[in-house]
């Protein structure tokens, strides 16, 4: 099954549950699926949607942290609350410590050494992260087990 079948199957859960927040967060996912569409004139295929989803859920990250700064928990917390809806339709996240194992078998392949080095130690890392990781995380780690 698709992941654009999987939303629709979840939008209608959502709406039979009668679950407000989760229905809401779908249709935000289905909606930016569809203006994507729209702007590359072709239906997207899985990978496109991860991409998508990815994004928002990058978006969701960093609302959280604004909310957080400016003192707004309630607003935070329902943002969290939306980030967990979309992690349910995104490939299983990496953990800090299989980001850190990935990456360092990607540096012993390509004999990196230091920060100079990072550029290609990035472009190996990413395509095997995509989607199952943070960009600004993994390239922190990569940072840190180049210095």
């Amino acid at each position: 099954m698709s992941l654009k079948e999987q939303l629709n199957d979840a939008m209608k859960a959502a709406m039979k549950a009668r679950d407000n927040l989760r229905l809401s967060a779908v249709r935000m996912v289905r909606s930016a699926i569809k203006n994507r569409e729209i702007d590359s004139r072709t239906e997207l295929d899985d990978q496109a949607v991860t991409e998508v989803l990815t994004t928002i859920a990058k978006q969701r990250r960093e609302s959280i942290r604004m909310y957080r700064e400016g003192n707004r928990p309630e607003l935070a917390e329902k943002e969290e609350l939306e980030l967990a809806i979309l992690l349910e339709f995104l490939p299983i996240q990496l953990s800090p410590e299989e980001i850190d194992t990935l990456i360092s078998q990607i540096i012993q392949d390509i004999e990196a050494h230091g920060a100079k080095d990072m550029g290609r130690v990035m472009k190996a890392v990413t395509p095997l992260t995509a989607g199952k990781a943070d960009g600004k995380m993994v390239s922190d780690a990569v940072r840190k087990l180049l210095a």
